[in-house]
């Protein structure tokens, strides 16, 4: 990942993939797909991410059983994963996500010895503090590494899904753990971006420490949860 995440690699899946052209799927069904994939980068999880995706909502309903966004939030906030099952390697799909096109922080995990082979590291143009981005430019004008939360976030702008733009933060930005975990590339950041921080780390919590051996009853949250995709997400959605 620390090798082949430049800036030209992550402008040619934008354009791959931004477009939602590769199938049409519901919500539900996409989040069942994740059945097949076991997150090569995740120490904490051994079992399917549909697993893992009701645990985490069902800990949030619990923790604020008056925001139904913040729920399915929960519920579908790695389903972007599915371009795994669709031949991406999953180092374009999951792990830590890092900007690119400006210098890498030292919060990045492995950030001393993993970068030497990565082109964009020599690259002046892209090598300094700020680099091709202006100060407190916003993180919407921020390319990051490509990966599950960007692809996800896309394909619900794309389809005009309703979740709120502190929901759509926490789907954006939740692998971001320099930022989110570490307080680097605050030089990067907005007004906005200070605002949403705070919803992005209280998903953190129930994301890191939901994941236990305990498997929901899948079957029976079902109905519940389709109810929520039905308000926030409904029908057949491009991907």
């Amino acid at each position: 990942m620390h090798t082949h995440q430049t800036v030209d690699f992550v402008n040619q899946m934008n354009s791959v993939w931004t477009g939602c052209s590769h199938t049409k799927l519901g919500m539900m069904d996409a989040i069942m797909s994740l059945d097949q994939l076991v997150d090569e980068s995740d120490p904490d999880v051994d079992f399917p991410n549909s697993f893992h995706a009701f645990q985490t909502a069902e800990g949030i309903r619990q923790a604020h059983p008056d925001n139904d966004w913040f729920q399915l939030v929960g519920l579908i906030h790695d389903v972007g994963k599915t371009m795994a099952l669709w031949d991406v390697p999953q180092w374009a799909v999951v792990g830590d996500t890092f900007p690119v096109g400006c210098q890498y922080q030292n919060s990045i995990v492995f950030r001393d010895n993993s970068f030497m082979d990565n082109p964009d590291e020599k690259n002046s143009r892209y090598n300094t503090e700020f680099g091709i981005y202006e100060p407190n430019c916003g993180l919407d004008k921020v390319h990051m590494s490509w990966g599950h939360d960007e692809y996800l976030y896309r394909v619900l702008k794309f389809n005009n899904c309703s979740i709120p733009e502190e929901g759509l933060y926490m789907i954006r930005f939740h692998s971001f753990y320099p930022w989110h975990s570490h307080g680097d590339y605050m030089h990067l950041c907005n007004q906005k971006d200070l605002r949403m921080l705070p919803w992005v780390q209280e998903f953190n919590k129930f994301d890191l420490y939901t994941k236990t051996t305990e498997l929901p009853d899948v079957d029976k949250l079902k109905p519940y949860y389709q109810s929520l995709i039905d308000k926030y997400c409904p029908g057949i959605l491009k991907w």
